[in-house]
């Protein structure tokens, strides 16, 4: 994921703003001077109440990650890779690969630092209690303690969350900030209402019996996406579904439900469309002809593969890596 993300945000910012508020202003110097790359994907901590940061660097010195906090704000971090901390008083949120959680501050009492010989690699979202204040008070009895504090004082107290980890489901939400799928018009309102999402995500306590249903769904969703991880790198010869079911710690039943019930699909339906789509990669990038790229998909027959394909792309094997991009994305499932 993590070799992904950075090819993503290496692109241009999505949503830059003519009027930088002095405070994100004063972070491109802070990280610059760290050797960091750091640059804002969207919004304005002081003018929207909101703003997703994305931040990458190998460290060759620690660094006090707390003085580029934002006093009376609330921050996510979605901890891609490196490690660090954040901490106050005798609370201590440490940060590993594929972490995330948050912490709320007041002023700077809160410390944090971000550890030397890592390769650093996280999105922040940070926001204003005041934006907080309007969306959420509604909710009060519901949110985390932190939160709770925060609309009561009208004023974000100091203090961390627990750590949680980068699950899958998150690491979507992430990644679709790197390509907000909407007319550059509307990508101020798409950023706010992703705001609201990870809110939504990290800012609500579950109790009683619906947060063992949310628990019971995450691991079923993480079962799934295990056995999609499996399923992608054994193509050619994929583990028998009871195998599967070992592999991921659940009986084969209970994996084909839940498979069908996160996908869509069956498993066989999702392994048969990853074979192809597998083979199309392979024929667009002229890495193999048609017969080659039948076997390095587990086809055994050339017959049943131009057929599938067919069905799946709308002209044959061989005519594919011909079509226009245009034609080729058209016809894609």
């Amino acid at each position: 994921m993590s070799n992904l993300l950075k090819r993503d945000a290496s692109s241009e910012p999505t949503d830059p703003l003519p009027d930088r508020a002095v405070l994100v202003r004063g972070e491109q110097p802070f990280w610059g001077g760290a050797g960091a790359r750091w640059r804002q994907l969207a919004g304005d901590f002081a003018t929207l109440g909101f703003s997703f940061e994305w931040h990458e660097w190998h460290a060759v010195s620690p660094l006090q990650w707390s003085e580029s906090f934002h006093p009376d704000s609330v921050e996510i971090c979605l901890n891609i890779e490196g490690a660090g901390w954040v901490g106050y008083q005798n609370q201590k949120l440490e940060f590993v690969s594929g972490t995330a959680g948050f912490y709320t501050l007041s002023s700077g009492s809160i410390g944090g630092q971000r550890a030397s010989g890592h390769r650093h690699q996280f999105l922040s979202i940070e926001y204003s209690t005041e934006f907080l204040r309007r969306r959420l008070e509604a909710h009060v009895e519901d949110l985390h303690p932190l939160i709770r504090r925060c609309l009561a004082q009208n004023r974000a107290p100091t203090g961390v969350s627990e750590l949680s980890p980068l699950n899958h489901r998150r690491q979507e939400m992430l990644k679709s900030l790197l390509h907000p799928p909407v007319l550059k018009a509307a990508q101020r309102l798409w950023y706010e209402s992703k705001a609201l999402e990870f809110a939504a995500e990290f800012f609500f306590s579950g109790q009683g019996p619906e947060l063992l249903c949310t628990r019971a769904q995450q691991m079923a969703r993480e079962r799934v996406h295990k056995a999609k991880q499996i399923l992608l790198e054994n193509l050619a010869e994929p583990p028998s579904l009871e195998d599967l079911g070992k592999q991921v710690a659940c009986s084969h039943f209970y994996l084909s439900r839940t498979f069908t019930q996160e996908t869509g699909l069956t498993i066989s339906q999702w392994l048969r469309r990853a074979r192809l789509e597998r083979a199309a990669e392979l024929l667009r990038s002229g890495q193999c002809n048609v017969t080659e790229a039948a076997v390095e998909v587990g086809y055994s027959s050339l017959s049943h593969f131009s057929q599938a394909f067919h069905e799946v792309f709308g002209c044959c094997p061989g005519l594919y890596p011909l079509k226009t991009s245009a034609q080729r994305t058209n016809s894609r499932p």
